[in-house]
């Protein structure tokens, strides 16, 4: 079981950045417009903002607000299909037997992201890439708890999915558009995470039934905003159980 905190989070999702937009869409969660504008990346030159695949200037724009200001805190970065459009790109380029271009590959790693972020903000702490299916929030929190616990005061967690090319469309159906978030988690006891007993036993009344509609990080936003004390996430092998402190 892990006990810890949320202290301040940040999403973004294409016509979805500020808390009243996300409160309207916890009430009521819908697709939004793919074709509203990327995130604002006006904090940083340029040069560097070009550098920036969609999928890593979601994680950058939800990050950084939590991040300014404080001390260095370690990285969690979970993505279950990471840069599957830079990715695609590379694919095509071989298939026309051109030559690769060596950035787009060394940022088209699954810890591309996690990387950029370290030199954007100029620090040298631990970073973890991780890419866990449908299981990717839950394994990203149980790393951030590790961190908390081997002494550091905040771990930042880092969950992003862009929508995938149409080409990869008919396998990768758990992503309902791009979407990131960012949690910086402390120590705490505010929530806790458990694996719940097997599905065919009886479970705690108190708890709401597994959502399945919504990737686990859109619906850990449903539920924060919603003021939920308990739910479960399913997961690969068990249900996950979030509680909330009463």
């Amino acid at each position: 079981m892990f006990n810890f905190a949320i202290s301040a989070w940040q999403a973004w999702a294409p016509g979805i950045e500020d808390l009243p937009a996300w409160e309207a869409w916890a009430r009521t969660p819908y697709r939004p417009d793919i074709s509203a504008a990327p995130p604002n990346l006006g904090f940083l030159p340029p040069l560097q903002r070009r550098r920036l695949s969609p999928l890593a200037r979601m994680a950058v724009a939800c990050a950084w607000p939590l991040a300014d200001g404080r001390p260095a805190m370690p990285v969690v970065y979970a993505s279950h299909h990471g840069e599957t459009t830079r990715s695609f790109e590379l694919l095509q380029s071989l298939a026309r037997d051109e030559a690769l271009s060596p950035t787009s590959f060394s940022l088209s790693v699954h810890n591309a992201t996690a990387g950029m972020w370290s030199i954007l903000r100029k620090e040298t702490v631990e970073s973890v890439a991780l890419s866990a299916s449908g299981d990717g929030l839950e394994s990203a929190i149980a790393e951030a708890c590790l961190l908390l616990d081997a002494g550091h005061r905040d771990a930042m967690v880092i969950l992003a999915e862009e929508a995938p090319p149409a080409a990869y469309r008919p396998w990768i159906d758990d992503v309902p558009f791009s979407y990131a978030l960012a949690l910086r988690v402390s120590a705490g006891d505010e929530f806790q995470l458990d694996l719940a007993p097997p599905r065919n036993a009886t479970t705690d009344a108190t708890t709401a039934p597994a959502a399945t509609d919504w990737p686990h990080p859109l619906n850990l936003l449903r539920h924060l905003l919603l003021g939920t004390a308990a739910w479960l996430h399913p997961g690969r092998a068990a249900d996950w159980r979030w509680r909330r402190a009463s």
